[in-house]
């Protein structure tokens, strides 16, 4: 199986480097275009296929668009007719685009899925969310992206939410991983010391919960004691707004989603 990736730029990248390392997909399966190809330069020293959008399409069975919404509309609606021939899938990652709009553009019914994964897809550590109405389709793109990390299949009126707390939701955990160790700079460590620290207590706050299932607090309290320093921190980050600014900064990157077409 073939596999083409429109729009091969941060995370389109990091899918194409993930279904290659995790995936058991070879490079030479793998297709790339963006609109300067010429920045896919290490991907084709790699044995990746860089090529154009219309050659990519007639040799993939499966394609993923990772383009701008705005971008989304003029490339489907100049290759999508061209995917008539053959058994293809659409698998979109265009953020705030329906599945109908998709195949409008496209000018007829192909399988299609929306997905939204995230850059961590390199590592095999992406949490990417699946909708569609096409069962085949769905469980196709669960098989390409399950070994890239975990996958859930959502509703498509979801997406949104899916898209903010995901793929922005990356940044905004690596943010809070900064202002660990930036903390832990000013209490006596090196800077790379304090981001190694950071980043390894956060993947083992991941892992409880990824293994336990538990709530998040159930996990605080084994760690918190009375009149201890963990509560006390815990404390003085609540008073000055922690979990608040967190659930703002997530419904205002959600407000701002229907923008982006």
């Amino acid at each position: 199986m073939n596999i083409g990736i429109i729009g091969a730029g941060n995370i389109g990248g990091a899918i194409a480097k993930g279904l290659v390392a995790f995936g058991k997909v070879k490079p030479s399966q793998v297709y790339l275009s963006r609109k300067r190809n010429g920045l896919l330069s290490e991907f084709e020293r790699l044995g990746y296929q860089v090529t154009e959008n219309e050659k990519l399409g007639s040799l993939c069975d499966v394609i993923i668009l990772s383009v701008l919404p705005h971008q989304a509309e003029e490339i489907l609606k100049q290759e999508g007719p061209r995917w008539k021939q053959g058994d293809k899938t659409l698998i979109s990652l265009v953020a705030a685009v329906t599945i109908d709009e998709l195949k409008a553009w496209c000018g007829h019914d192909l399988p299609v899925v929306r997905i939204m994964p995230n850059i961590a897809a390199e590592y095999g550590a992406s949490m990417t969310c699946i909708a569609g109405h096409d069962e085949p389709a769905v469980t196709l793109a669960q098989a390409l992206f399950e070994p890239l990390g975990q996958t859930m299949v959502i509703r498509e009126q979801l997406m949104p939410a899916a898209t903010v707390l995901a793929a922005c939701g990356i940044a905004f955990f690596l943010r809070f991983i900064r202002a660990v160790s930036q903390g832990g700079i000013q209490i006596g460590f090196h800077a790379g010391e304090a981001g190694l620290i950071a980043a390894q207590t956060a993947r083992g706050a991941a892992e409880l919960l990824m293994k336990t299932r538990h709530h998040p607090e159930t996990e605080i309290d084994r760690v918190t004691t009375p009149m201890g320093c963990t509560i006390a921190g815990l404390n003085e980050m609540e008073h000055f707004g922690l979990s608040s600014a967190m659930i703002k900064g997530i419904i205002k990157s959600y407000s701002g989603i229907s923008d982006l077409k």
